[in-house]
């Protein structure tokens, strides 16, 4: 499966966010009103920014299927990344939203608590939005998409708040008011922790970082195949969800060229077949050390 057939499917994911976060906004919005729930109230207007954070998913996904231009010899895949980048900046804002919004309310809350209808309205929504978070970080997980993972995580985060919710409108039937605000802190931490791993991420993959330990199990790969003498230097990147290596192999100054060629190819299939790596640079260098024994 190539890299465009993967973030084609991608886009199903960023879809199906898209139609969970404008069913549970519209659902959330009108039993808040009926049964005058602020909580709930505010659980559906964050649904209505997430809805937001997914189209911006949806349309990185798709910039990223563009093809090669003149512009772009390398493609748009990063396109990705900065999708992934603008749905952790929306999650952060929401998570300091829930926290800035929830500590007034836990020196001065309401009365008055609302019908346990906005209670299980928020509960049933949260498990529509773990279900869908489930679906998309196992899609996520298939084809490598990072703005997908990203959001996913998002998902997650809305389905805490749901719960955050419920538990909140939950303790007012029992006149625990302060339960609610200081569930939504609680989430509103966690929305930002989620926020800040993706944009470490995001930061870190479009500056051309590259962990370490996974570039050594390339080098591992590339120096097991037969006909490698020595690696001399070898670079990653990731371009969106691909992975694009740069890699100087030292072979037997007797080979030929069809010889040394042989040899690229048998990287380039190990790198496909255990990485799933479809962009690989080889340039061949004889080894000297050999060639003077």
């Amino acid at each position: 499966m190539d890299v465009y057939t993967n973030l084609k499917q991608g886009e199903r994911g960023a879809w199906i966010s898209i139609f969970a976060y404008v069913f549970c906004s519209i659902l959330k919005i009108g039993v808040a009103i009926l049964t005058g729930s602020a909580a709930l109230m505010a659980d559906g207007l964050n649904n209505t920014t997430d809805v937001v954070a997914s189209v911006a998913v949806l349309i990185g996904l798709r910039i990223s299927r563009k093809p090669r231009d003149r512009d772009h010899p390398y493609g748009h895949f990063r396109a990705e990344t900065i999708a992934a980048l603008v749905a952790s900046f929306i999650m952060l804002y929401v998570g300091i939203d829930v926290i800035t919004g929830a500590i007034p309310s836990m020196f001065n809350p309401d009365p008055v608590a609302p019908g346990m209808i906005a209670g299980y309205t928020a509960l049933a929504t949260s498990v529509i939005m773990f279900g869908v978070y489930r679906y998309n970080l196992k899609l996520a997980q298939k084809i490598n998409s990072q703005a997908l993972r990203a959001a996913a995580q998002d998902n997650r985060s809305d389905a805490l708040v749901s719960i955050g919710t419920f538990i909140g409108i939950a303790g007012a039937q029992f006149q625990l008011q302060w339960l609610d605000p200081l569930a939504a802190v609680v989430v509103g931490v966690l929305i930002i922790k989620t926020g800040w791993e993706i944009f470490r991420e995001t930061v870190h993959r479009l500056t051309d970082g590259f962990e370490e330990s996974k570039l050594e199990d390339l080098r591992s790969t590339i120096a097991d195949i037969n006909g490698v003498e020595r690696i001399s230097d070898i670079k990653a990147r990731y371009h969106g969800s691909s992975v694009l290596v740069d890699v100087v192999v030292h072979v037997d100054p007797e080979l030929n060229v069809v010889e040394s060629h042989t040899i690229t190819e048998e990287i380039e299939d190990r790198m496909r077949r255990d990485h799933k790596i479809y962009d690989v640079h080889i340039h061949i260098e004889p080894e000297h050390d050999r060639a003077r024994e």
